[in-house]
């Protein structure tokens, strides 16, 4: 029942966005995320008050992950720089699989999705042949209405993870920590001011496949999630004035575990 009731919250959210013309995607995985911790605890409250002769021995832990995050571009240079808020939601499922028999210990395998949004000065255009794309600065005289790029990720993160939970503790501290790999399968570049809408979705220089480190503590329900990309956005044919762009993507934000 409880998880009906927070997608017909969901949905409600959906309606007031399109009603009140929201265009912020961070505020709305803002909004979604504080209507989801309700959720939550009402669930780990009602896995306290479970009867303890139902205990299973061989339980697994954090197994549905849920994050928000702010977006940073690292390595930056030629004059890119970042403006307003940049944001990110991720959502998945990981398995866990003890390895001891205390089983505070895991090797955790997933699959997720994730949506990530920066909001930056670069601007994304194409030669006439359609084929090559353009990089350039936006100078600072020129007034935009939008110019941020996002893209959607598969994500198959493996973790080592320790915690100090048990078959009757709920709230614990754990830390979780490995690698993240991802597929981007959705890009998106706008640019838009008065009169004049620039998008691409065909980027030829987007290195697609993405490889990073993960790190995530805390304790019950909060955690701090922490994702450092360790190969560029961008391949070696992105450059403005011949030199290359090198960004790379850091998240650092909240993951909550259920179930």
């Amino acid at each position: 029942m409880i998880y009906i009731e927070a997608f017909f919250y969901i949905l409600f959210i959906g309606l007031i966005s399109r009603i009140f013309v929201i265009n912020s995607m961070l505020v709305k995985y803002i909004i979604i995320f504080v209507v989801l911790i309700p959720f939550i605890q009402h669930i780990d409250a009602q896995e306290l008050l479970e009867d303890i002769s139902s205990i299973d021995s061989l339980y697994r832990e954090d197994q549905v992950y849920l994050g928000v995050t702010f977006n940073l571009l690292a390595n930056t240079s030629n004059g890119l720089s970042q403006n307003g808020l940049s944001g990110g939601f991720q959502i998945g499922f990981i398995r866990d699989m003890p390895i001891n028999k205390r089983r505070n210990k895991a090797i955790g395998i997933g699959l997720g999705v994730g949506l990530d949004t920066f909001n930056h000065n670069l601007f994304i255009g194409e030669e006439e042949d359609g084929e090559t794309s353009i990089f350039s600065i936006i100078p600072s005289d020129i007034n935009e209405d939008e110019n941020r790029f996002t893209f959607y990720t598969l994500q198959m993160p493996i973790q080592y993870r320790w915690r100090t939970s048990t078959p009757t503790k709920y709230a614990f501290w754990r830390i979780h920590t490995g690698v993240q790999l991802g597929y981007v399968f959705r890009f998106k570049s706008t640019f838009q001011q008065t009169n004049n809408t620039v998008i691409q979705t065909d980027v030829p220089e987007l290195n697609k496949l993405r490889y990073g480190l993960t790190f995530a503590f805390g304790y019950g329900a909060f955690n701090f999630q922490a994702y450092y990309g360790l190969n560029p956005l961008f391949d070696s044919g992105a450059t403005i004035n011949r030199e290359t762009i090198d960004i790379q993507v850091i998240r650092l934000g909240l993951q909550f575990y259920f179930l």
